[in-house]
């Protein structure tokens, strides 16, 4: 079975590299038809037609030549088979009585041109070859013009028209469907690969805030228990215990953020929550430690164990929170204080860091990556960021952040 499979698979295939070929066993095997049925009378008998009774003559024997040669280039060009079948059709209906079934000719011509061009080509040419045929057929039969043989001219050549115009459908059809087919494959693997762009972009964003963030603790505390080891090793000890802290949080964040790209199925993935303002606490008294005084107001409902944010809004404003903060510590200046407000405004979520710094009085690199990765975070909501100096000195973080989807938040307006 699987070779008989092969076999034909091949020899289609070989048939769509050399139409020819084909159409030209197609010729024959319509000229066979032809010459056997010209040897039949339809009327020969109770029995159905009897053969021998007749024999065709030599011109019909040329006309159905002819009208099979034509078939050889029918889906080159279909049109002029259909016009060189149709006259050798007529010619036979008005010179050879009875005439030789030549029309078998102009049918098959028909339904290629109605499978090869559009609906409304096919039903003009379908109707102009049925009524010109039928009409030769009547008027220059030798029997009457309602014969049965006149009616069936007007029936083959009416459901060739059909066939093909069913063919041409079926197939259009097809090629419809596997066009869609494509379409959507297409639009999954651009849709698969969005998703993956966005997941590389959400872990570098985190990857960022928790190196920036504990880095930059490590920094400050080593150079603080460098500066004190001989005079104060009792603070330099503490201060290194803060940097052994910070370190062993940026090891555990990271091992969180990093086994995002594991297997489902590993089993040392990480199944720890992400951080949020239940964990803010922790947050702040790291800057505490590093020695950025930093205050928190928190509006009523946002305290730890109590917030009320979804998951998303609640780890963009933890990680607000933490890049602002980091960079208050980096930029700020000696003598820096921040602030830290969480407040809730009808459907959105406020975050705002404040700092009274002057600032370090070094150029910016410009090599940061900090507030652009803020403001991806807060665009990915569907939010807003604001970040500058303020009047009177200092740097001011806002972010409103939608808690509630566009269809609640309209509603609640209303």
């Amino acid at each position: 079975m699987t070779s008989f499979g092969t076999a034909f698979a091949q020899t289609r295939c070989w048939a769509r590299a050399h139409p020819l070929a084909p159409d030209a066993a197609l010729a024959a095997a319509v000229l066979a038809c032809m010459v056997v049925g010209s040897f039949a009378d339809p009327h020969g008998g109770p029995g159905g037609p009897s053969f021998g009774t007749r024999t065709p003559g030599a011109v019909s024997v040329v006309l159905m030549v002819l009208g099979a040669a034509a078939l050889v280039f029918r889906r080159r060009r279909p049109m002029a088979v259909l016009v060189c079948a149709g006259a050798v059709t007529a010619v036979e209906l008005i010179i050879c009585h009875p005439p030789a079934p030549v029309v078998l000719s102009a049918v098959i011509a028909l339904y290629t041109v109605a499978a090869h061009t559009d609906r409304p080509t096919t039903w003009r040419v379908g109707l102009a070859t049925m009524t010109v045929l039928t009409a030769v057929a009547m008027l220059f039969s030798a029997g009457p013009w309602y014969a049965q043989d006149n009616l069936a001219i007007f029936a083959w050549t009416g459901m060739a028209s059909a066939a093909g115009d069913a063919v041409r459908s079926r197939r259009a059809f097809i090629d419809a469907i596997r066009e869609r087919a494509e379409r959507a494959e297409r639009t999954r693997e651009e849709e698969a690969r969005r998703r993956v762009a966005e997941e590389r972009l959400r872990i570098a964003r985190d990857l960022h805030d928790v190196v920036a963030h504990h880095i930059a603790l490590v920094n400050v505390q080593a150079g603080v228990a460098a500066h004190v080891m001989d005079r104060r090793p009792d603070q330099a000890k503490e201060a290194l215990s803060h940097v052994r802290e910070a370190s062993r949080s940026a090891l555990n964040e990271l091992r969180a953020t990093v086994g995002l790209l594991r297997q489902s199925g590993d089993p040392e993935a990480p199944t720890e929550p992400a951080p949020g303002l239940a964990h803010l606490d922790g947050l702040l008294d790291t800057f505490r430690n590093a020695g950025l005084p930093v205050r928190y107001v928190a509006a009523e409902g946002i305290s730890e164990g109590a917030v009320r944010f979804p998951a998303a809004v609640d780890l963009a404003a933890y990680r607000i929170v933490q890049e602002a903060l980091t960079n208050v510590r980096k930029h700020a200046g000696p003598g820096a204080e921040a602030e830290v407000s969480v407040v809730r405004v009808g459907p959105t979520a406020e975050i705002t860091v404040l700092d009274n710094g002057a600032g370090t009085g070094e150029p910016a690199d410009g090599g940061g990556h900090g507030l652009l990765g803020m403001r991806e975070r807060v665009t990915a909501l569907g939010g807003t960021l604001t970040a500058g100096p303020r009047y009177g000195g200092g740097f001011r973080v806002q972010a409103i952040l939608p808690i509630l989807p566009a269809a609640a938040r309209t509603g609640e307006n209303a």
